[in-house]
């Protein structure tokens, strides 16, 4: 556990901080008040003892940023002057316990050893409950190797409130993965909130993102709080960064560094205490180096990078999520119709369009109630161009081959129909601006300047 030491008295703090290090115990000791809360405020501790009285700002002070910084954090304050109304006032903000000085070592371990056992039984406790929540919703499917050693990071860094970065391909799952992160948080009671970036009008973006004041552009009737005050408290899970435009690029980085926001139209300045959880499905660094997303944005979201790996780099997790979406989907008769080389040939298929494809799928076969549906049809309409050919041969392009072609052929079909025009282009082929730049990027299609 890590225990941050906050006390003025020099021979308090070394010796409570040398008892807690030969415990076994992760210490740090700060001799006022205000380096206190700058310390809870940076990092995640599981125990805080703090004086009451203090230079820079009082033990309630502290007691209030530790809890609001970590709700799970245990705090033990200890005076040489203490009250009953100072008592009451400490336990009801939500101190551990509050303790006169002096304060006898063995009493102080003891007291330290009751908490460790607690936050023990309150791990396991929340353990079982995500591994009862993920068996009976099977959100999350975790058979492959590369899937547990990504679900056993997150485990590790939900407990932080870190920035964190899902680097991913469409489909892959990453919002699952967000909110796998956020249920096993100390934040897991407080809101999750999604907002992707390539659905909403770049107009609109930053009212979304921040909120709006009464009367800050024409038809704002009233006040409007954003997503990052509805997310207070809990976590932002901010989908297709990559699309976000650069002026709310300005204002997000605002938010990272402060910690507070403007609503649009207004002045008051909100404080804002979210975690922020991002995903690309491209190389963001490779968006620096076109000048298409700051750099200093990227290193603020780039603290914690998770890369969720596409289906086909985890073919052992394709049978269990086929069965989890025929239950899903009202299908479970089906599943006593399938043999192995059924799921075989599923975790044959490279699944470009990695988990939604294979519900797409799954779900197409419950509705036609033909199986032979799969996967040939997903890639065009020949009966010959099977899974046993999902490789390419030599009549037939690879999948990913031939559905690369076709979108380059409609892209420059609607960029030649609009003079090269992309917001013209993204409007005609029913996408927004951003997603369109993007596939331009990704397909190697001159970007025409506008």
């Amino acid at each position: 556990m890590r225990v941050l030491v906050v006390e003025d008295d020099h021979i308090t703090r070394v010796s409570l901080a040398d008892a807690l290090t030969r415990e076994g115990y992760e210490t740090e000791a700060v001799e006022d008040g205000s380096k206190g809360i700058e310390a809870v405020g940076m990092g995640a501790y599981d125990v805080v003892v703090t004086d009451l009285r203090l230079p820079g700002a009082t033990g309630i002070e502290v007691l209030q940023a530790a809890r609001q910084a970590n709700p799970r954090c245990e705090v033990i304050v200890i005076t040489a002057y203490g009250t009953v109304d100072t008592a009451v006032k400490a336990l009801k903000l939500g101190a551990y316990d509050y303790v006169t000085k002096p304060l006898p070592p063995e009493k102080f371990l003891s007291m330290m050893r009751n908490i460790r056992q607690y936050r023990s039984v309150l791990d396991e406790n929340a353990d079982l409950r995500m591994r009862l929540e993920l068996f009976q919703n099977r959100t999350v499917v975790a058979e492959s190797p590369p899937m547990r050693k990504l679900l056993e990071r997150v485990r590790h860094v939900a407990q932080h409130n870190s920035t964190v970065l899902l680097r991913g391909e469409s489909g892959a799952g990453k919002e699952m993965i967000a909110r796998t992160l956020h249920y096993l948080s100390p934040r897991r009671e407080q809101p999750f909130v999604a907002i992707n970036c390539a659905a909403i009008p770049e107009s609109l973006l930053e009212s979304e993102l921040f909120g709006h004041e009464k009367g800050a552009f024409s038809g704002a009737v009233q006040r409007r709080k954003g997503y990052f005050e509805r997310a207070n408290g809990g976590t932002i899970f901010i989908d297709d960064i990559d699309d976000l435009p650069m002026g709310p690029q300005v204002k997000l980085l605002r938010v990272l560094q402060e910690r507070d926001f403007v609503r649009l139209g207004g002045t008051e300045t909100i404080p804002v205490n979210v975690r922020v959880v991002c995903a690309s499905k491209v190389d963001l660094l490779q968006q620096v180096e076109r000048k298409l997303f700051r750099e200093d944005l990227y290193y603020r979201l780039n603290i914690v990078p998770l890369r969720i790996p596409p289906l086909r780099e985890r073919p052992e997790d394709i049978p269990a999520l086929a069965r989890h979406f025929f239950e899903k989907h009202g299908g479970r008769e089906w599943l006593g119709r399938f043999d192995e080389p059924f799921y075989q040939a599923l975790a044959a298929y490279p699944w470009p369009g990695n988990v939604r494809e294979l519900e797409n799928v799954v779900q197409r076969i419950i509705a036609t109630g033909e199986p032979e549906v799969f996967p040939g049809e997903v890639g065009g309409d020949s009966p010959e161009a099977t899974v046993s050919e999902a490789g390419g041969s030599a009549e037939y392009p690879s999948f990913d081959e031939y559905m690369r072609l076709r979108e380059q052929e409609i892209i420059s079909w609607a960029l030649e129909r609009t003079d090269r025009n992309v917001t013209q282009a993204a409007r005609l082929l029913g996408m927004p601006r951003g997603t369109l730049r993007s596939r331009l990027i990704k397909l190697r299609i001159d970007v025409p300047a506008e």
